[in-house]
């Protein structure tokens, strides 16, 4: 689709209507008290209160990636090197610094907590959320009622609050919300610019903006911080036949200050770790550093699928494009109706005002470049979140013309809750209903290990061990399970009703509602679920059991299958055979601490006089390998690990 000048009119509207559009709707030169509304901020407050500072201090650290990426800012407090992380001692290299700077500079107001580790990005999800509502309230303000001019933003943004997917990835600390974050500023900032530019005013400060934005979005994430935020402006440009505005967005400016951000952390980076000898046989250049693991195996070789070590789960595209819509439910349910709408705006552009297209053209864009790119390359369940703020904008967009009284939305919007809404939310309450009714209770004192089904097939997956729930296991998870089908009633059949009746404002705030209650439900299911996710309870234990300096706390297995008890211990882990995956390239350095350990080093700690706690899978296994090399006395249990102590 290209878009010349005289055909899109949202750069330069002709006529006198668009003019005048022009002027009620330049959103940019209103003060923010004008803008947004104090009542709607306060829900969209009270949503992001409720789910995430009250989800803020249960569960414990995830073993994986949650504790790993917090147990790296502990350690940089502890070392004061905050250039080169470190995890378990050991150089990683895998992401760039600012989840970790974030999370250390809250542990060294705070205290090393979990929570406080946490809390950036729960704080993060609050600067979406205001983001997504200001960017929301300038997209839709000519199509919201006019006594709530900001109402589009507003359905955004508790759309993104209570939606399935944002809240399943702030349970643990990784950095794709924050990522989301800045994709939707610079989104934000872009439009902007363009507008002043419009207006024969200097674009300086929204370009600055956006480049700062940029510079942090690489920081988060890496490389990936580029490609989305210059592959939209670009987009945007060529397919309205603007590309010569580029002149005009202060590329020098903009490049100094994203290098004076950005660069710094990667030079110095790249000098404390400068390349070594590698050896051969595994796929590794002769020499290699930083720089290669970095800028090219965890950047070019994992988009081509072809990083060593291949850590990583890949999600079919079908199933990345279902969880798409899924990630956005129950409000994906506008989706369909919205992506209409804005398709219909472009093609009949001539026809609607300046700002629908704008929107219509940004949405549409920001939403297919962030799935195209991985539908083309390596993905997880995850790697969607950047575009989720698109798609939760096109659905409050959707409600916004339905409360402003459009006719087509209206109907449209009615229609997708009586044929998608209902229907699925009623038979998610009746599953959940009949589970809460026929599990068996479980004995008191039971391990939730005990109950489920193993599937490690699964487990590269960040939610693999989901499949892993059995009938028998559901018994535990009555109460939430409860919450979460009453939720589901008020989701689907009750917002119906109140839409009916035309009451929309409360059909949607009695959908943002029950998915808080949802939600809530949900959290508490995760708390139940924990032991066989986090070690938090073993590493008290350890704790508990008087553990010293010279003590020697052993994982059975790689640093991801108990990697929590490192944070809760401030212990350095010792592991057998577990020089794989995310130590291993880092383990190649000199200054790699002796942790490693094989079966005979295993023997040899167990009969000695240091005290020696192991955390195993397998008990009975080790207890029969190690009994003729000293007794083992079993220290705790969860989640299906075990302690063993030698002493």
């Amino acid at each position: 689709m290209n878009l010349t000048d005289t055909q899109f009119v949202a750069i330069q509207p002709s006529t006198a209507a668009e003019a005048a559009q022009e002027r009620v709707s330049s959103a940019v030169d209103i003060s923010i008290k004008q803008t947004w509304n104090l009542r709607s901020i306060a829900v969209i407050v009270a949503a992001w209160l409720l789910l995430q500072i009250g989800g803020l201090f249960t569960p414990g650290l995830l073993d994986d990636v949650d504790s790993i990426y917090t147990e790296i800012a502990r350690e940089m407090l502890v070392r004061h090197d905050y250039i080169t992380p470190y995890i378990n001692g050991v150089r990683f290299f895998d992401k760039p610094p600012l989840m970790y700077w974030l999370s250390a500079a809250s542990m060294r107001v705070f205290g090393a907590y979990d929570w406080a580790a946490r809390l950036p990005l729960a704080l993060g999800m609050l600067a979406l959320l205001l983001a997504i509502y200001a960017l929301g309230s300038r997209l839709f303000r000519d199509i919201s009622p006019a006594s709530t001019p900001d109402r589009g933003g507003f359905y955004a943004a508790l759309a993104m609050a209570t939606c399935v997917g944002p809240y399943l990835y702030t349970r643990f600390y990784i950095p794709d919300i924050v990522l989301t974050l800045w994709m939707t500023v610079g989104v934000h900032l872009f439009l902007i610019a363009l507008d002043r530019i419009r207006k024969n005013r200097s674009a300086l400060l929204p370009a600055l903006g956006f480049a700062a934005v940029m510079a942090l979005n690489v920081l988060t994430k890496g490389l990936i911080g580029l490609v989305f935020p210059i592959g939209f402006v670009i987009g945007y440009l060529a397919l309205t036949r603007q590309i010569r505005l580029l002149s005009q967005l202060h590329l020098l400016a903009s490049t100094t200050v994203f290098l004076a951000i950005a660069a710094p952390w990667h030079i110095l980076a790249a000098l404390r770790t400068p390349a070594i000898p590698l050896p051969p046989g595994l796929g590794l250049p002769a020499r290699g550093g930083w720089a290669w693991f970095y800028l090219y195996n965890e950047h070019i070789a994992r988009f081509l699928g072809k990083r060593i070590p291949h850590d990583y789960g890949q999600v079919p595209i079908p199933l990345f494009w279902l969880l798409s819509a899924l990630w956005v439910m129950p409000w994906a349910a506008f989706l369909v109706p919205a992506i209409v709408t804005h398709i219909r705006d472009l093609r009949q552009r001539t026809a609607v005002t300046a700002r629908r297209c704008e929107a219509a053209l940004s949405l549409l864009l920001w939403a297919g470049l962030v799935l195209g790119f991985f539908t083309l390359s390596s993905r997880q369940e995850y790697y969607n979140l950047p575009a989720i703020p698109a798609l939760a904008l096109m659905a409050g967009g959707l409600l916004a013309r339905a409360d402003a009284g459009l006719p087509s939305a209206r109907d449209s919007a009615l229609r997708w809750s009586r044929w998608c809404l209902v229907p699925l939310s009623t038979l998610i309450a009746v599953v959940c209903g009949y589970f809460a009714i026929t599990a068996p209770k479980p004995a008191p004192g039971t391990d939730i290990a005990s109950l489920l089904a193993a599937n490690p097939e699964f487990y590269n997956l960040s939610l693999g061990h989901i499949f892993d729930l059995t009938g028998a296991a559901m018994g535990l998870f009555r109460g939430p399970l409860v919450i979460v089908a009453l939720a589901m009633l008020v989701v689907g059949p009750v917002s119906y009703i109140l839409r009916h009746r035309g009451q929309l404002c409360a059909a949607n705030l009695t959908l943002g509602v029950a998915m808080t209650f949802a939600l809530l439900g949900a959290h508490e299911g995760l708390t139940r679920f924990y032991p066989i996710i986090g070690s938090k309870e073993l590493a008290v234990a350890i704790n508990h059991a008087g553990l010293q300096p010279a003590d020697q706390i052993i994982l059975d297995g790689e640093l991801t299958s108990g990697s929590s008890l490192a944070f809760y211990t401030r212990h350095q882990l010792h592991l057998i055979n577990g020089n794989v995956n995310g130590l291993w390239y880092g383990s190649l350095w000199p200054d790699s601490p002796r942790i490693f350990e094989s079966e005979d080093s295993l023997r040899q700690l167990w009969a000695g006089p240091r005290r020696v706690f192991l955390f195993t899978y397998n008990p009975a296994v080790r207890q029969h390998d190690l009994d003729p090399y000293g007794a083992s006395h079993i220290l705790a249990s969860s989640g299906g690990k075990t302690i063993l102590s030698n002493h």
